[in-house]
């Protein structure tokens, strides 16, 4: 255990040390300058908000007012300049998240996976990791997925302050047990989702307005419907790519229409959500983050816009995932890891292929895609399994031998028949306890 967790240390620190930097210029990739967001927009940015009020007059906010407290952080390091200090702060919640990767994956039911996916998988998308503020948002994300677990009041509270951080950890409330956990979990996510928003309403003008500028947008050229019109200006299409809303996008003819799919996607997704809620009937631990995790993979791959921040995300939702032994998001979050290393070669150091919609770009952006894809109905697929089709006293089952196994390590072996004994009776009480348990 020590060894492991020494292996662990060191892979995260050398792999932070050179993510550090990346964003610092030190070394750099191919392609464009993905730190300018910090230096300069987010920078810009920092000075409008820290007068009082939100970039009213600028399309690129499309953020909830939670967010104007990352972007005013840096604030806390002046010594070391805007870009610098946020590139700090970056790598501050990016090692909270692994710490508590790290205690999430002791216990008898818990393991090291997750830290593992944490560690190995955001590294792989390069500088976005941190000329983003997301890895912010994983923090947030991560605190209250695990606090769901034994604390649904906490971490109710942290999905709301989330969700009003960058909108999407409000998926983290799908799984919750039904009952007691999910009337506590959703009721102080709306008390103190409320309190926020109408604090932010009062004190500073604009605090909404992002929600226009996000309405606006159009087909971004990295997200799964793009693919049509790279391939169509192979054969006459007459679109073009634009900096349009803060990122690079196609316009032209039928983009409004392969738009209104997109969000047709996205209200399947949600409906699928629904019933899968409705229906399902038996909940692990594990339950929450497989479903926080598939919910997510359903709503950026359906989504008009996937830039490669959001990947940040979904690593950060697999590994808590796989940090629990009953979870059944492994295969998907693995899927997920390797997107991720794909998504560093499309942005930034083939990106310019990509906008060219060379067959490079083409290439590279179909097996990410298709890989977020597989892994969203792939995730499906085993949520459903689990907790609509498994019964009830299965599920028991599984979750009493994975926390026996935890307990007695293999290499050592039950004794002669008094090992075996305990597992029969933990198993066999789960079961019983299984078969009268309620729908939960």
């Amino acid at each position: 255990m020590r060894l492991s967790t020494a292996a662990l240390a060191a892979v995260w620190l050398a792999s932070r040390a050179v993510l550090l930097l990346l964003v610092l210029k030190v070394i750099t990739l191919p392609g464009p300058d993905v730190t300018t967001d910090v230096s300069v927009i987010y920078h810009g940015w920092f000075e409008v908000l820290r007068t009082g009020t939100f970039p009213l007059d600028d399309v690129t906010w499309q953020y909830p007012p939670v967010a104007s407290l990352a972007v005013l952080s840096p604030a806390a390091l002046p010594f070391l300049g805007y870009a610098t200090a946020f590139f700090v702060l970056a790598c501050a919640a990016d090692f909270v998240v692994f710490a508590m990767l790290l205690g999430a994956g002791r216990g008898p039911d818990r393991r090291r996976a997750g830290t593992w996916c944490w560690t190995v998988g955001l590294p792989l998308l390069g500088p976005t990791a941190y000329a983003r503020y997301d890895v912010m948002v994983a923090a947030v994300a991560v605190a209250g997925l695990l606090a769901l677990l034994r604390r649904p009041g906490v971490g109710g509270a942290l999905a709301a302050f989330g969700a009003l951080l960058k909108v999407w950890p409000v998926l983290l409330l799908v799984g919750t047990p039904r009952g007691r956990p999910t009337r506590v979990a959703w009721s102080v996510a709306v008390g103190v989702g409320a309190l926020l928003a109408a604090a932010f309403a009062a004190g500073m003008p604009g605090a909404f307005r992002f929600l226009t500028y996000q309405r606006d947008r159009g087909t971004e050229v990295e997200s799964l419907g793009a693919l049509v019109f790279h391939v169509a200006r192979h054969f006459g299409w007459e679109g073009r790519v634009e900096l349009h809303y803060g990122s690079m996008e196609f316009l032209g003819p039928y983009v409004p229409l392969v738009g209104h799919v997109s969000l047709v996607l996205s209200a399947l997704a949600l409906a699928w959500l629904l019933l899968w809620r409705v229906r399902a009937r038996a909940w692990t631990s594990a339950t929450p983050a497989d479903a926080a995790f598939t919910a997510v993979l359903l709503f950026v791959t359906t989504s008009r816009v996937v830039s490669p921040q959001y990947m940040v995300w979904l690593v950060a939702l697999g590994a808590v995932c796989c940090c629990l032994r009953t979870s059944r998001m492994a295969p998907p979050a693995v899927l997920v890891v390797l997107a991720t290393g794909l998504t560093l070669l499309e942005f930034p150091v083939w990106f310019g292929e990509v906008v060219g919609s060379t067959p490079l770009g083409i290439a590279l952006l179909t097996a990410r895609n298709g890989l977020l894809v597989v892994a969203t109905v792939w995730a499906c697929v085993r949520l459903w399994r689990a907790t609509v089709t498994k019964p009830r006293d299965a599920v028991a089952r599984e979750e009493a031998a994975a926390a026996y196994a935890a307990r007695v390590p293999a290499r050592h072996g039950p004794r002669a028949g008094t090992g075996a004994a305990d597992a029969a009776g933990v198993i066999g009480s789960a079961a019983s306890a299984g078969r009268n348990a309620t729908s939960g």
